[in-house]
């Protein structure tokens, strides 16, 4: 982990991949929404905690949606 993201707090669970799904409006890396990204610094414990427990669910959100350039 690179020593920037250290901090003494619930993880990020930013994985360096930052590109918002135009569609879902969800981060295909973390999946979280660009409020949640913005706000997490400011975010208590018990909602960074909260939001962490959502993502598993939120990558089915991005299942079958296309990513890149279509296919000619």
């Amino acid at each position: 982990m690179d020593e920037v993201w250290k901090r003494n707090e619930i993880d990020s669970p930013c994985v360096k991949i930052c590109v918002v799904h135009p569609e879902a409006r969800l981060c295909i890396g973390c999946h979280r929404t660009i409020d949640e990204i913005a706000q997490w610094s400011k975010m208590s414990d018990a909602d960074r905690a909260r939001v962490k427990a959502e993502l598993p669910s939120r990558a089915s959100q991005l299942r079958g949606k296309r990513r890149g350039r279509k296919r000619e």
